[in-house]
């Protein structure tokens, strides 16, 4: 299948970090992957842009995300803390969820398996590795994986 025949995605990035946020959509760009993306600065804003809630109560600037892009280490709510409201919310459960971060932590990783992320990834040190990194990360989430429309 080629990226052709792929449509779009709305991806949801949950990191406080703006130089990962700034990095990763510049990775996408030369990667060519097909997206939108979106991004939060907290779990708290996660939840809020996930829930339409406050600033985020506009559907046409803040869509349900096909895909959720999820950093642990966040100020006010921690991506582990946002992951199990995720998780625990029926409405919000079935969208797919990848941390993506710096920590190595073997407990983080076993954390978040049991609550339910879809992948645990550790953050690539330097730019190439982000860009083959969403290069990956799309022609899987994009022309392999069939999600479920809003």
């Amino acid at each position: 299948m080629s990226l052709k025949n792929a449509t779009p995605i709305n991806i949801l990035m949950a990191d406080d970090d703006e130089d990962d946020r700034l990095l990763t959509l510049d990775a996408l760009k030369e990667s060519r992957v097909l997206n939108n993306l979106y991004c939060v600065e907290d779990g708290v804003e996660l939840l809020a842009f996930l829930r339409q809630e406050g600033k985020y109560s506009d559907p046409q600037t803040a869509p349900r995300p096909s895909l959720i892009l999820l950093d642990l280490n966040m100020p006010r709510k921690d991506g582990r803390e946002a992951l199990q409201e995720i998780k625990a919310d029926p409405s919000l459960r079935g969208i797919p969820v990848v941390i993506l971060t710096t920590s190595k932590e073997e407990e983080d990783m076993l954390r978040g398996y049991d609550l339910g992320c879809a992948s645990y990834i550790t953050k690539p040190v330097n730019f190439e590795g982000l860009v083959d990194l969403m290069r990956a990360l799309g022609r899987y989430w994009i022309e392999f994986v069939e999600l479920p429309h809003d």
